[in-house]
């Protein structure tokens, strides 16, 4: 019988750096299979920007969506919202369903961590899957990533005008300006993501921040616009030749918050 082939694979989430290494390794391994964990949750810019890595590179990706959606497993979970201290969300919607595409196959999981960045990111448990960092052994940072995406013409998503990272319309590691930006450009989403906190069925509420609601903080949505602006005047003051986008992530990085798991943010 002959030994079965190692598959490689590479997540795709829509964000920078996950394009980043697809456009630096996409010729250099032919049989890469691309994979986008969809939570039926996303960002209609993130979709708008998988076809454009499609059409660009000519990839086919396969989106991967657990069997239950999000709303039959926050009643699995009692109304509890996914947190950073109870990332269900990940589990059931990422990690399953990449598991169940794997099987028991040989394979090589290809992961965006950049070298200057200081977190392990997504490592499964099962022993045939392989986990490779090729930004890391390369030595590539956030500015290379930037160098990638511009050469190579596929740019960067709509959402990095207002949104550092990928993942669901109500990921929990969002910052304040993040949620107040989401309430302006897509107004249902955040209303739905204050329908989530108001409504469970044991009349518990639960926040996606830990510090207050989503409906008290839009009340103070101008004073949340100033910081972000007075923030983004300094760091415009002190790095004058950089560019808008660069200059926002770099000020939502700063913000002390736990990083998010790499699984959501390829």
């Amino acid at each position: 019988m002959p030994e079965k082939k190692v598959r490689h694979i590479m997540g795709l989430s829509g964000g920078k750096d996950s394009t980043a290494l697809a456009v630096l390794l996409h010729k250099e391994i032919p049989d890469m299979e691309y994979f986008f964990c969809d939570t039926q949750k996303e960002l209609s810019e993130t979709y708008e920007y998988l076809e454009r890595i499609k059409a660009r590179f000519g990839l086919k990706i396969n989106y991967l969506s657990s069997e239950r959606g999000f709303d039959f497993w926050l009643d699995m979970y009692g109304g509890y919202l996914p947190s950073p201290r109870t990332r269900w969300c990940t589990r059931k919607l990422k990690i399953e369903p990449l598991e169940k595409f794997i099987g028991d196959d040989e394979a090589v999981s290809y992961v965006g961590i950049r070298a200057d960045e200081d977190r392990s990111g997504y490592v499964s448990t099962k022993p045939n899957i392989k986990p490779v960092f090729p930004f890391k052994e390369r030595g590539l940072v956030k500015a290379d990533i930037y160098r990638l995406l511009e050469e190579s013409g596929i740019g960067l998503p709509d959402y990095y005008r207002w949104r550092s990272r990928s993942g669901c319309f109500f990921c929990f590691f969002q910052r304040k300006y993040e949620w107040v930006k989401l309430s302006e450009i897509h107004p249902d989403l955040f209303a739905e993501a204050v329908k989530y906190e108001k409504e469970h069925s044991d009349s518990r509420i639960y926040t996606w921040a830990d510090t207050e609601s989503l409906t008290d903080l839009i009340k103070r949505k101008d004073r949340v616009i100033a910081d972000y602006e007075e923030a983004l005047k300094r760091e415009k003051k002190n790095a004058p030749n950089k560019p808008l986008s660069e200059v926002f992530a770099d000020i939502m990085d700063g913000e002390d918050l736990t990083m998010p798991c790499l699984m959501c943010n390829w």
